[in-house]
């Protein structure tokens, strides 16, 4: 007769692996919003005296009774006053040492919104936009996380249609392959990049035209419904 498992409760599990109990998670969200024909991050100063003048992503541990997408969106909410806004998972970063204060596991999302239609609703420690050309140094593993995030931002936009989050309702094919420029950092030729975005089916002919410009207005477009995500 096979030997019975012997079965050990919660609480002697905890007991005999206190130090694996007391490792804190975090979230960190990297926000992209797209201004003036250039992508921006949204960082924040941070508030530790070991990063005394450097700026962070926004993020904050998470709560014992918080699961990580609420954890997400309450960061967005507490540090910019915004609850509308595209988020998706990218992945977690746990390095010994990366966290001053202890062993810290963070989990990184990153979001995608048009500046001029998500206007800030706080400015505390001096939150604001930063040109991804000149962020240098960041607090923490920050740097890291935003360029793991960028990355994955550039592998889904062909793929998938998340940089509409990018753009207001109504945008122009111009308009679109400029955003498309801004994030993957190259030059699209005009009539490749339109007959690849015909492929994916994803634009929706408003039968509308651009108006007061300086320039030969076009078409305006729209996403279509079904491609639509809600946060």
């Amino acid at each position: 007769m096979a030997n019975e498992l012997k079965l050990k409760t919660a609480e002697s599990e905890k007991i005999s692996h206190l130090d694996y109990f007391n490792i804190a998670v975090s979230v960190d969200c990297v926000i992209f919003g797209y201004e003036a024909k250039e992508i921006k991050v949204l960082l924040i100063k941070s508030d530790l005296k070991e990063f005394e003048g450097l700026y962070s992503l926004l993020g904050d541990l998470v709560k014992p009774d918080e699961d990580l997408t609420k954890s997400s969106y309450r960061v967005l909410k507490e540090r910019t006053g915004l609850d509308d806004v595209y988020l998706e998972q990218v992945q977690a970063f746990g390095s010994v040492g990366r966290h001053p204060s202890g062993r810290v596991i963070t989990i990184a999302y990153y979001s995608l919104l048009d500046i001029s239609n998500h206007k800030l609703k706080l400015s505390h420690n001096e939150l604001h936009w930063h040109s991804l050309k000149q962020i240098k140094k960041l607090a923490f593993d920050h740097k890291k996380i935003l360029e793991s995030c960028l990355h994955r931002l550039r592998e889904q936009v062909m793929e998938q249609p998340v940089i509409f989050n990018l753009l207001p309702e109504k945008f122009s094919l111009r308009d679109l392959q400029e955003v498309y420029e801004s994030i993957l950092g190259v030059s699209l030729d005009r009539r490749n990049f339109r007959k690849k975005i015909s492929v994916k089916d994803w634009l929706q002919d408003l039968n509308e035209m651009e108006t007061n410009l300086s320039h030969r207005p076009g078409k305006l477009y729209g996403l279509k419904k079904q491609y639509q995500r809600k946060v």
